[in-house]
């Protein structure tokens, strides 16, 4: 199903007020990533006792995958649906608990995955002995690799261990010395401990949109991405705010601009607010510059670039209407020992 903006759905009145230029669009085959992202979670492992499962559901994952993938076949958004859950529930790990403080447990569980990927550890997932988002990693790379073109295992590999050393070494040295990290230096960094860049990679699995790496190292592609990158990720940092700030997570764009420019929170917001539109703008920008520079190569170039306007907009649509950064009445302030598995990087062996 796809529509214009206006058939999207609304903020909550508190949200803060961020549009996008890009339609609204949801892919046909949401319920159905729901109803296999539920069963594979459970399958998989990933997420056992009752306070981590009702968290896990409000997040809503399989829906998210249906915004920011709305051309991907089913079997594909079942596949983007799941890596989502690994990647967030990763997250949750690295940030919110004592695992991602714990940089000797961090670098040998990252060791094991890197393992998997380099296709020396399992195949499988079944019967592993491994912390659950090991063998399941496995399972998900066995599924993905089979529909990667040429030189997109690499890419994707480099991406990903980028995005775990970033949050291993990076932020956790800063929140072990009490730091604020300089704008530059998050803005950089953010691109890869949110994992956005693996995600993008993830376009060329659902749409195949090969092109020369001299493209894609380009200044007018890089431009583009890294912009569409910054948009998603400072998004994101305006919506789970006040969920960051209750747990003393510094790691958020809000707060850094707050800390270094003396702002207050709401002048900091509107100054967030402003740099998305920005970016939104340098974006488009670039998009155009990259289809003009290379229009031998428009036909995949415009797939991909199109997958990067599903993510700006996919992503503003599920953080608007997403309980993951939100308490309810009934549950009140979550607690990261209510929704943390311990199994799942072998905190519990």
């Amino acid at each position: 199903m796809n529509g214009r903006g206006d058939n999207a759905p609304r903020p909550d009145a508190e949200a803060p007020e961020i549009t996008s230029p890009f339609p609204y669009r949801v892919n046909p085959h949401a319920e159905q990533a729901r109803e296999h992202l539920a069963a594979w979670a459970r399958e998989a492992g990933l997420v056992h006792r009752e306070s981590a499962r009702l968290r896990f559901d409000r997040a809503d994952f399989g829906w998210f995958a249906a915004l920011v993938y709305p051309s991907a076949s089913a079997r594909h958004l079942e596949l983007m649906a799941d890596w989502f859950a690994w990647l967030f529930l990763v997250d949750d790990q690295l940030d919110d608990g004592l695992f991602g403080r714990s940089q000797d447990q961090v670098g040998e569980v990252v060791g094991q995955l890197r393992a998997v990927l380099e296709g020396h550890g399992p195949r499988t997932a079944r019967g592993s002995q491994l912390p659950t988002v090991v063998s399941s990693l496995a399972d998900l790379w066995e599924r993905t690799v089979a529909d990667a073109p040429q030189g997109w295992p690499r890419r994707f590999i480099d991406h990903l261990e980028q995005c775990l050393s970033s949050a291993a070494e990076w932020e956790a040295g800063n929140r072990i010395g009490g730091l604020v990290p300089p704008e530059d230096t998050y803005i950089a960094n953010r691109r890869h401990t949110g994992a956005i860049y693996v995600c993008m990679d993830l376009i060329e699995i659902v749409q195949p949109a090969e092109f020369p790496e001299s493209v894609r190292g380009s200044r007018e592609f890089t431009a583009a991405l890294d912009a569409a990158c910054n948009v998603v990720c400072w998004t994101n940092d305006v919506y789970s705010l006040a969920k960051e700030r209750a747990l003393g997570e510094v790691h958020n764009l809000v707060h850094v601009v707050e800390h270094h420019r003396g702002l207050s929170e709401a002048e900091a917001l509107a100054h967030v607010r402003t740099a998305i539109d920005r970016e939104t703008g340098l974006f488009l920008a670039c998009e155009r510059e990259t289809l003009a520079a290379y229009p031998r190569w428009a036909e995949p170039l415009d797939r991909y670039l199109q997958g990067m306007r599903t993510w700006m907009r996919g992503n503003l649509d599920w953080s608007r209407r997403t309980k993951r950064y939100r308490t309810s009445a009934a549950t009140g302030e979550e607690r990261p020992e209510e929704y943390l598995e311990d199994r799942l990087t072998g905190a519990d062996r």
